[in-house]
């Protein structure tokens, strides 16, 4: 199997359920320039009509999808990157989450948005933010984060697949890591946590790009015969309890690692439901690395000191094993 990046198994993706659905389209900024090289080519293939730039006026074209969608087509929206989400709130959290639930079901909303997320470097704090927690309390919505190019091909596939809006945030730090993918139809079930790394001492739950950081921190520490179990959720909605769980009940500690804000982030929804559903099972309390309270900033330097990283990761799995 050839080796594969994540930017081209999104692309993958995209261009392969475009050819197995023509009511599939894609539209959002800069999708026919590729700013980050996802859509690249998909215009040459499909057309303009299939492939539509749209103009910067995110409340208006993610309601123009919301539409397409019931009318009956199954559009892939792209929201170039996370933090602008902020625009088009009512129509993401009002419209196209409660339109199913509000219609009976009559009306169906198979849209999937696309957006990057996180610090790149240097990207400041309108284009370097996490959002996923902000989309968590709204009922209707599925929140897909992978940290591989295995999981975004397949889990976007999924997504674009599932007749509910979907949100896939794909962190741009990811974009040229690389692995091999199995041929053929290849689909990752939305809701199916993976085991990255088992281990027996201690369950690090670590969501997107925090991902391969937990696995270098696991692979370090393994030289100590520290064992730990790095856990992906793969998906924030609907989330993988029961694997979640099941870990911590074999190591009996847990830390939950995100980029996002600690302050109503995903590490503290995802603690609180081990701290409820798993009380049994902890020999200490659930502890969370995440990123600082404030803005990203500007500076490269103070960026790196805001973002959760890998020797906060280290610290952490230390302190709640003592070691």
């Amino acid at each position: 199997m050839a080796m594969t990046t994540y930017v081209q198994a999104i692309n993958e993706a995209l261009r392969e359920e475009m050819e197995r659905d023509p009511l599939t389209f894609v539209m959002g900024e800069d999708v026919v320039l590729s700013a980050f090289g996802a859509t690249k080519g998909l215009v040459d293939r499909f057309g303009p009509e299939r492939v539509r730039n749209t103009p910067i006026a995110e409340a208006g074209f993610v309601g123009a999808a919301v539409g397409a969608a019931m009318a009956g087509t199954r559009p892939i929206c792209e929201v170039e990157f996370a933090s602008f989400f902020y625009c088009a709130f009512d129509q993401v959290c009002n419209q196209a989450a409660k339109l199913r639930y509000m219609s009976g079901g009559q009306a169906k909303l198979p849209i999937t948005f696309r957006c990057v997320y996180g610090a790149m470097g240097g990207a400041a704090a309108q284009h370097s933010e996490t959002v996923y927690a902000q989309f968590l309390s709204v009922p209707g919505l599925k929140i897909v984060v992978p940290s591989s190019p295995s999981d975004v091909k397949g889990l976007l596939k999924s997504a674009i697949r599932d007749d509910n809006p979907v949100i896939v945030f794909e962190h741009g730090a990811l974009g040229r890591q690389r692995e091999e993918i199995p041929p053929g139809e290849h689909l990752v079930p939305l809701g199916k946590a993976a085991i990255k790394r088992p281990g027996d001492n201690i369950t690090v739950i670590a969501i997107g790009a925090m991902v391969p950081k937990a696995l270098r921190v696991a692979e370090k520490l393994a030289g100590e015969n520290i064992s730990v179990e790095v856990l992906d959720p793969r998906t924030l909605v609907p989330l993988d309890e029961e694997a979640i769980l099941r870990s911590v009940e074999k190591t009996n500690r847990a830390i939950v690692v995100d980029e996002g804000h600690l302050r109503g982030g995903a590490a503290s929804d995802i603690a609180a439901m081990i701290a409820e559903k798993g009380f049994d099972f902890l020999d200490g309390p659930v502890k969370r690395v995440t990123s600082l309270d404030v803005p990203i900033p500007f500076s490269p330097p103070l960026e790196k000191a805001t973002i959760a990283d890998e020797g906060r990761i280290e610290a952490a799995i230390r302190e709640a094993l003592g070691a």
